[in-house]
């Protein structure tokens, strides 16, 4: 049965190519984390309405399945928390017509950095939501 994520945002799709595969000729991991990092930096930006965030932390990344040649996948970003300087998003990969998972990430932290690269307060009380 698919699993459904309600308040999760699904915005991104990939198409699972040839060059995007492991020696096992599964969906090769540090593929879909490069496009996670992208993925969610465009919707922090996006969250924030600016810019001048890095990537500080991400948790566990659990791979639930895999994808194979062929298949569609989405990558859905859901904001879990907002600090002073920082901003904490999950992200769920999964098959699209399925909904099957491949992989979560529970906590993928952003922060908002001045000219100096040193943590800034981004100012924003409330997600954009775009």
């Amino acid at each position: 049965m698919p699993e459904s994520f309600p308040s999760m945002r699904f915005f991104s799709r990939k198409l699972i190519k040839p060059t995007d595969l492991n020696a096992h000729g599964t969906l090769f991991g540090g593929s879909v984390l490069a496009w996670i990092d992208e993925e969610a930096a465009i919707y922090v930006t996006c969250q924030l309405g600016k810019g001048n965030i890095v990537t500080k932390f991400m948790s566990e990344i659990d791979f639930v399945s895999s994808a194979k040649l062929g298949d569609i996948i989405e990558i859905g970003m859901e904001t879990v928390r907002l600090g002073k300087t920082s901003i904490t998003v999950k992200c769920v990969v999964r098959q699209k017509f399925t909904h099957k998972v491949i992989l979560s990430i529970d906590k993928i932290v952003f922060v908002h950095i001045d000219e100096n690269d040193k943590p800034t307060p981004h100012g924003i009380e409330t997600p954009v939501n775009e």
